[in-house]
């Protein structure tokens, strides 16, 4: 086990990379914490909520939204939960999302920590301290930023995962070789996804490589003024893409990663849209796909990133260097319908 300690603006979080379950109740006090995980992980993890209060939700992004959260609250008040009490979140992205949103507001804020199962999770949703639920087909809509108090990696999680579970997290590794490591993008590319997925030294490297970039981020920039905006490469166009159409995270945010690879050609002449495209090919990903643009750019203008009649958009300078540029809506509006 390797305890990786980071400040942030206001607290710190404590990272515990390939650690074990039965960690936990030395983090925190078993009798004041609640343990919340949806019906997948309950399913294929089951005896390891033994002892524990535990509250189950049900699985999919579609129950990301305030009325389970209202129901949470419920539960947490029929627990006698108090502000001395932990909240953890067992489970990938949808889990930590709203455990933190509902820590943030519960007793107008108790301790909170989380357990990430997926991939997606480990490298991606459990990092940052983005806390939140869905409005509609408006992505992440509300929430809060506040940051977990720890993070536990137990890679045994991953042994129940499906297929189309890990090609969604590679989605969100392939994003942070693009804006920011090209050294990780070549390995990527040199490795493919079958013999990083059978080995669990590459996997838990891949897994630190990642928060530790993601983390890095978010100290800068801890509440989305500047440099953590890279984050949203392929975000714009994928989380439309993923609330309308229902997609997996990972396919969304690969198509907007695509979409962003070819615009970023036309703005910044970026000449490797291919090899992006390779990558995500090669990971299973997809990188073309039918969708109703009016629909879709309609969202787009009511986006969290959007500033009076313009959108921050991550796009390439080149692999390994991302760039925020403000494109106004209009010449938005005219590229997505050319796709």
């Amino acid at each position: 086990m390797r305890k990786l300690s980071c400040k942030f603006s206001y607290s710190k979080s404590d990272y515990y990379f390939d650690a074990n379950f039965s960690l936990l109740p030395k983090l925190v006090d078993k009798k004041n914490a609640v343990l919340i995980t949806d019906e997948n992980v309950l399913m294929n993890h089951s005896t390891r909520f033994n002892g524990w209060k535990l509250i189950v939700l049900k699985s999919g992004e579609e129950h990301k939204t305030q009325e389970t959260v209202d129901r949470l609250m419920n539960e947490l008040i029929e627990f006698g939960a108090d502000r001395q009490t932990t909240l953890i979140g067992v489970g990938g992205g949808v889990i930590t999302d709203i455990t933190g949103y509902a820590a943030s507001i519960y007793m107008r804020g108790i301790n909170f920590g989380f357990v990430p199962t997926s991939l997606l999770g480990m490298v991606d949703a459990a990092i940052g301290g983005k806390n939140g639920v869905d409005v509609g087909v408006y992505k992440n809509m509300v929430g809060t930023i506040r940051q977990p108090s720890f993070l536990l990696y137990d890679y045994r999680f991953l042994e129940s995962l499906a297929d189309s579970e890990w090609i969604n997290g590679f989605a969100e590794i392939i994003k942070h070789a693009c804006i920011l490591d090209i050294a990780m993008f070549r390995m990527l590319e040199k490795t493919g996804f079958d013999k990083i997925r059978r080995s669990k030294k590459l996997v838990g490297d891949l897994v630190e490589k990642n928060v530790r970039i993601k983390t890095r981020i978010v100290q800068k920039d801890e509440f989305e003024k500047g440099d953590r905006r890279l984050l949203n490469f392929g975000h714009t166009l994928g989380h439309a893409l993923e609330n309308v159409y229902r997609l997996p995270h990972g396919q969304a945010i690969s198509l907007g990663m695509t979409a962003a690879c070819e615009l970023s050609h036309l703005i910044f002449s970026f000449n490797d849209s291919q090899r992006v495209i390779d990558v995500l090919d090669n990971f299973g990903l997809p990188t073309d796909a039918e969708f109703d643009k009016p629909r879709i750019i309609d969202i787009l203008k009511k986006d969290k990133k959007k500033e009076k009649q313009e959108i921050n958009y991550v796009l390439l300078e080149k692999i390994g260097k991302g760039r925020v540029q403000k494109i106004p809506i209009r010449q938005l509006e005219k590229f997505i319908n050319q796709l």
